[in-house]
């Protein structure tokens, strides 16, 4: 079970709200400040500009940019909350989608109001949070029409390209760019595909314009490894991955591996780095989608790195023929590493495919994939040295298992959301809150 944690200091700005247990209503809604028709568009993207606000789907894109250089390609934009978050180790776009649907549609109604569109999508594979967002658009005025589009949940369905593919009627798979969304979208149109936590924190920053940067420097987070159960949080920027392992109750971690799949390992001297986008990009990591599994002592960084190749290689779209040999070679290269069988060329195949491969494909799967084994070289070069050798002692002892090719291990469940019949009725008390 995954556990949601409150902030320590409540804020109006705050993505997790006052009772993230219990799908938010819309009277709750508007008596908390939401309302998607009262900000200037104009106003709104100033403030926006202000906050430095950056997309919360992985690459970190300003978001002003992002509105603007759709508003400005002309035509009749389209705008879509893209809620299917293919990271094993993440939850927070699924538990938005169910819990606080209304903050969502709010950016997206903000987002089109900015662009000029006239209608929008919300883009998910999510039973239970496809069912709030229709109950949600239920309890709204028509201010801007919007669809529900399902798919099927894998990797690379959150693309932008695959959104797009997807929502006109296609399979959920990336296209080559250019063009990229913004440019021809939805229907030939240009499009916005945003995340649905950047959408949320534009509808906070509209009802909240003096907690832009406050809104703008905090994220959600999903904390998991080790043997503590996954915790679900906001924190603000700059707080160190070591204050935030002690909270997930990981004591003394090895290491991490970052961004769901797209930070890659790290060790355990990274972990007094800062969370906050700029630092760990030099320091060769990443925010990603804000998913941090912690490697508890004793574990093998070795097999967490099989478990994350393993996953990748099998969730490849076979579109692109240099991703579908890659993505293997790594994961047959890796997997050995695990089982101690490698030869003494593994490390540097793997060091030249972590050099080679990344920006060959349609999308982003095989660069997650190079980036994984080449920091696996590059944080844990002793342990990678101790598995050429022989088995691990730490896997043979069942510390570290044998990887799985599907990443069942690294996946962690969506934290429960009630339905609320009204927004006056007893909160639950949420296991792990403070």
């Amino acid at each position: 079970m995954t556990s949601i944690r409150l902030p320590t200091t409540r804020s109006p700005g705050s993505v997790l709200g006052a009772a993230p247990g219990v799908t938010e209503r819309a009277e709750a809604h508007r008596a908390t400040g939401g309302d998607a028709g009262a900000t200037d568009p104009d106003a709104l993207l100033r403030h926006l500009d202000a906050s430095g606000l950056r997309g919360r789907g992985g690459a970190g894109f300003p978001a002003a940019v992002k509105l603007r250089a759709v508003r400005d390609r002309g035509g009749v934009p389209v705008v879509v909350a893209n809620g299917e978050e293919g990271e094993p180790g993440s939850v927070k776009d699924r538990w938005l989608l169910r819990a606080r649907p209304h903050l969502v549609l709010d950016g997206l109604a903000h987002a089109a109001a900015i662009t000029g569109a006239v209608r929008g999508y919300v883009y998910l594979s999510d039973p239970e949070a496809g069912a709030s967002v229709r109950r949600a658009l239920a309890e709204r005025a028509p201010h801007l029409p919007v669809e529900v589009v399902e798919t099927d949940h894998t990797y690379v369905a959150g693309e932008e390209s695959a959104v797009v593919r997807r929502i006109d009627g296609g399979p959920a798979l990336p296209t080559s760019k250019p063009p990229r969304p913004f440019e021809r979208g939805v229907g030939g149109a240009p499009t916005l595909v945003s995340n649905v936590e950047t959408l949320a924190r534009i509808a906070l920053t509209a009802a909240h314009p003096g907690l832009r940067r406050v809104i703008a420097r905090s994220t959600l987070i999903t904390l998991s490894g080790g043997d503590a159960e996954p915790v679900l949080t906001e924190v603000p920027y700059g707080v160190p991955l070591r204050t935030l392992a002690a909270w997930h109750g990981t004591a003394a971690p090895g290491g991490a591996l970052m961004g769901g799949l797209f930070g890659g390992l790290v060790d355990a001297r990274a972990l007094d780095l800062p969370l906050e986008p700029d630092a760990l990009a030099a320091a060769g990591t990443a925010l990603g989608c804000g998913a941090i599994r912690f490697l508890a002592p004793g574990a093998c960084p070795v097999a967490t790195a099989a478990d994350a190749v393993g996953h990748l290689a099998a969730e490849s779209a076979r579109q692109c023929g240099v991703c579908v040999s890659g993505t293997a070679a790594i994961r047959d290269t890796v997997h050995a590493l695990a089982e101690g069988t490698a030869g003494p060329d593994a490390t540097a195949r793997l060091e030249r495919w972590s050099q080679t491969l990344p920006g060959r494909g349609a999308c982003g799967l095989l660069d997650a994939a190079a980036a994984t084994a080449g920091s696996l070289l590059r944080a844990f070069p002793e342990r990678v040295r101790s598995h050429l050798r022989g088995p691990c002692p730490d896997c043979a002892a069942g510390t570290a298992v044998r990887p799985d090719s599907r990443g069942r291990r690294l996946a962690v469940p969506v934290p429960e959301v009630a339905m609320a019949p009204t927004s006056r009725i007893p909160l639950p008390v949420l296991k792990g809150t403070s």
